[in-house]
Parts: structure tokens; C-alpha cells; sequence
């Protein structure tokens, strides 16, 4: 229990530097990758662990009602990186349902826990998210809007699962009399 509290910590400590760097809206998604087998020690898709997940997914939870971000929670390859997310918001956006249920054993330990945790859950296939974080390197990168950015934390793991976040940002388009702030584009008119 105590490397439990640790790796909670870690968690927090994570989500509490990445919140000081993102700028969050309602609603917005927040991707999740998590082999919990990484979390442990153990080669991902080996050794999951339901305990590990239902701590993470709590934390991770609390940190997107906090900042009213709305969590997509990515399956295993088994489900082919489907997502499970709160049927409000599947229907909100459109996304494709499809008809499957995580399991441990195909959807991983933390899709299975947010399954069983969320109010009404649904897995869909695909979704473009705002704001991410994969821990254990299960590659979340295809559920992004297009422009990704890393966000830098001090800590990079959780356990002993190596861990990465990404935020997006609208495309930059134009060219070289383009303008990307407020403030500058009220200098040109003034």
C-alpha cells in the first residue's frame, strides 16, 4: 500500500504542474493512456492491475471535474485504442458508438475501471481531444486535435511507467503578415 501512496502522490504532483500550464474551457476532453502493468514494473499488457487503476482513475477524475474537463479513457490495442468516454458527451459530438465492454483482459484494467465508474459509459472509436496523458508510453497521440504540443512536468513517471502530456492549439495559418494575438492585431488598427 505504501508504493500505492507514492505513486498518488506522483500523480498529483503531475496533474498539479500540467494544470499551471494549461488553459482549460469547459467541456474540453482529456485523454487518458494508462497500462498500469508500466505502473508496476511489468511489460505493458502483462500484468495489469485493477487496485492501480481505480487509484489512478480517481485521482485523474477528480483533477477533470476540478478543471471541467471532460475524460476519454483509451482501451488497450485489443480494442484497437477505442474510448471509453460519458455517453453526454459521445452524443454531444457525434462520435461513432460501437458495441463492446473493457474488460481487463481486452480494454486494460484503467478502461475497465472507468467503464464501471463513469455515469453512463460508452466506448467509441475516435475523438479529438485537447489535452492529454499517457503513462506507460500506450500512444494516445492518434485521439488529438491536429496541432499537439508536450507539456514539460519536473516528474516523469508514475511507478516505474514513464509518463507524457500534450495540450493542443488551433492551427496557425497564413503566412507572414498573419497575426496570432489580440494585442498585436489591435495595434494594426489603431
Amino acid at each position: 500500500m505504501e508504493r500505492e501512496q507514492i505513486w498518488r502522490q506522483e500523480l498529483k504532483s503531475i496533474l498539479q504542474q500540467f494544470q499551471k500550464q494549461i488553459d482549460p474551457k469547459p467541456n474540453q476532453i482529456f485523454v487518458i493512456g494508462c497500462s498500469t502493468s508500466e505502473v508496476i514494473g511489468e511489460k505493458i499488457g502483462t500484468a495489469g492491475s485493477l487496485e492501480v487503476a481505480k487509484m489512478l482513475y480517481s485521482e485523474i477524475k477528480a483533477f477533470a471535474k476540478k478543471n471541467g474537463l471532460q475524460l476519454a479513457i483509451q482501451c488497450c490495442e485489443h480494442l484497437n485504442r477505442a474510448l471509453v468516454v460519458e455517453r453526454n458527451v459521445q452524443e454531444e459530438r457525434g462520435y461513432d458508438e460501437v458495441s463492446v465492454i473493457p474488460v481487463p483482459n481486452a480494454g486494460g484494467s484503467m478502461a475497465t475501471v472507468a467503464y464501471r465508474n463513469m455515469e453512463s459509459p460508452v466506448v467509441v472509436e475516435s475523438i479529438q481531444a485537447d489535452y492529454g496523458m499517457d503513462i506507460g508510453d500506450t500512444f494516445i497521440g492518434m485521439h488529438f486535435k491536429p496541432v499537439v504540443v508536450p507539456v514539460r512536468v519536473s516528474i516523469t513517471t508514475i511507478g516505474k511507467a514513464h509518463v507524457t502530456l500534450a495540450k493542443t492549439r488551433p492551427k496557425l495559418i497564413g503566412g507572414q503578415r498573419a497575426v496570432y494575438s489580440i494585442k498585436e492585431a489591435e495595434s494594426h488598427c489603431t
